[in-house]
Order: structure tokens, then sequence, then C-alpha cells
């Protein structure tokens, strides 16, 4: 795919950033995110595929995002090979750039898997933010010559605004759990002191005692503390046998 002749690559670089903050904006979705990111490269660069690899939970690099099946199959290659340009890039935390003609001695296994799909030059930018890669965007080509050098800076400029993104979204979304964490732990000891009083109305005894009774309930039945709290409070005859 390439851009079309009535809109100058320009034009359509500055529109991918206005689309890709539109998507930051209205909701963001990790996977429309990296498609449209890979899409857009593929009629920004003459480069015939693009895709997404990206660190998941256990620091594992996965494909996340391609332009086309050809590409993510090369992507998936690349992972199974353990060699390539993606990994170059993200070891490394620099752009990658090479021709079939020069890499087969670089990369013995994926360069022979790249030919054999029709791609002759690859480039990888790393998604870096400092001192933290957490992915690279694949640019692979039909034709064996490299990708221009303003075209490569163009690259590394979207994988840069991916990279904000996606950590932006990823400390939102750990602030919401630690908030909500917080929130249930709050509510939790709200609970716990109901169930304090409540036991020690019961059981005729001081508050700490009621704590006491209630504490060794839990634990001598390896149940949590606020379940039989809450348990307590709801005045759920399944811990009615809480004793001194």
């Amino acid at each position: 795919m390439t851009h079309p002749s009535h809109e100058p690559p320009e034009d359509l670089l500055a529109r991918t950033f206005v689309e890709l903050a539109d998507i930051l904006v209205t909701g963001f979705d990790v996977v429309s995110f990296l498609q449209l990111l890979s899409s857009r490269c593929v009629g920004l660069f003459d480069v015939a595929s693009a895709g997404v690899m990206l660190h998941d939970a256990a620091h594992k690099l996965q494909v996340v995002a391609s332009s086309d099946e050809q590409g993510r199959t090369l992507e998936l290659m690349e992972l199974q090979s353990e060699e390539g340009p993606c990994l170059d890039a993200v070891a490394t935390s620099l752009a990658v750039s090479a021709r079939s003609s020069d890499s087969l001695a670089r990369w013995p296994t994926f360069t022979p898997h790249a030919r054999s799909l029709g791609f002759q030059a690859f480039s990888a930018v790393p998604l870096r933010l400092r001192s933290q890669t957490i992915g690279a965007l694949n640019l692979f080509g039909h034709k064996d010559v490299l990708l221009h050098e303003p075209d490569l800076r163009n690259a590394q400029a979207l994988a840069d605004i991916a990279t904000i993104s996606l950590l932006h979204e990823r400390a939102l979304r750990e602030s919401r759990l630690v908030a909500e964490q917080l929130q249930s732990a709050l509510s939790s000891r709200v609970v716990l002191e109901q169930a304090k009083g409540i036991l020690a109305v019961t059981l005729r005894c001081p508050i700490d005692d009621a704590f006491v009774a209630m504490r060794d309930y839990a634990r001598n039945r390896n149940l949590r503390l606020a379940d039989v709290a809450r348990a307590v409070v709801d005045r759920d005859p399944g811990v009615a046998d809480i004793r001194l």
C-alpha cells in the first residue's frame, strides 16, 4: 500500500500524528493504536510491511500488530529464530537498517526466511523512553535498498510517540489499580471495625478481645480476616461459632 497521489507524505505524516492522538483522547485501545501505526507506516515510507513487537509481562517479545499477514509471518519467524532487526533494535535501543544482500552473516536464519517471503530490506526502530525499551517498530521492504535516513527519523518519531502513549496508559492503569486497592483496604477496615463492635456486644467482651477472637477464628480456618469480618457484619450463621 502506498500513500495516495493526492496526499503528500508530509500531510499523511501530520494526519497520522493527529489520528494517533485522537485514539488517546477518545479511549485508548492498544491494538487499534498499534494497528493504525503499522498501517500508516506502509503508506508513509517506502516499505511493503510494518509491524510492532512489545515485551509482555514476562519480558518476552510478542507480535502485537502487523500491516499484513506476510509481515506478521516474518515477525513470528524472527522471534522463533531469535535473530533479526527487531531483536537487535530492542537489545541495543538503537535503529537498525540492513539489506538482504549483506545481512546473511548477521542473521543467517532470519534472512533466508525474509527472502522467501519477498522481503529484501529491513529496518527496525526501538520503542524507547530514556533508558526503558519496551519493543520495536519493524519496517520490511521488497527492494534491496536501505530506508532513507529522513524516513528512518520519522519512523523513530512515530515509535517515540507510541512509547510515550503506551507507558502513559500503563501508568494510568497502575495508578487506578493502586487507587482501587487503597479503596478496598479502606472499605475492609470499616467493615472490620463494625465486626469488632458487633462481636464485642455479642460476646460481651472488650473490643480488643473481640478482634483477637475474630483473628484467631480466621487463622484456624485459613480464612481471610476481611471475609470473616464481612460475614459477621452480614450476620452470616456460618460464623456464629466465633468464641473467646
